[in-house]
């Protein structure tokens, strides 16, 4: 998903400290099977391109942000100035960020059949529970 601008506070990608912040992995939305933002959202505002992203269409979203507390990754956002949803919609198939990543540390593949972050998932959710809320 491309704004047109550089803020950080709006992009897609995000980084998560790891071991008390001695390394750090960048995250997006994996466009995971089970799909619980696509399931939250009461307007249908959340479907399925022909690349297999799952994607805002913004207009639909109407705001509610029940998507991004459905998200047990955290990679749905928010954007109050538009006031909608927003999320990494795979560029239509082939993503800038993976294509301009000059380290590699961005790269683009086809899922496999396990999550590999259903452990996160799993931990995120439970902080939420623990603290009341997002």
């Amino acid at each position: 998903m491309q704004t047109g601008a550089f803020q950080p506070a709006k992009s897609v990608i995000r980084v998560s400290p790891f071991e008390g912040h001695t390394s750090y992995a960048p995250y997006t939305c994996t466009q995971c099977a089970e799909g619980w933002c696509m399931t939250a959202c009461p307007v249908g505002a959340i479907t399925i391109t022909a690349a297999g992203a799952k994607d805002v269409v913004d207009d639909r979203c109407v705001g509610c942000k029940l998507c991004t507390i459905a998200c047990p990754y955290g990679t749905i956002f928010y954007d109050a100035d538009t006031r909608k949803a927003f999320k990494c919609n795979l560029c239509g198939g082939a993503p800038a960020c993976a294509e301009a990543c000059p380290t590699a540390a961005i790269v683009y593949a086809e899922a496999e059949t396990v999550d590999w972050l259903a452990d996160f998932a799993v931990e995120r959710s439970a902080r939420l529970v623990a603290v009341g809320g997002r």
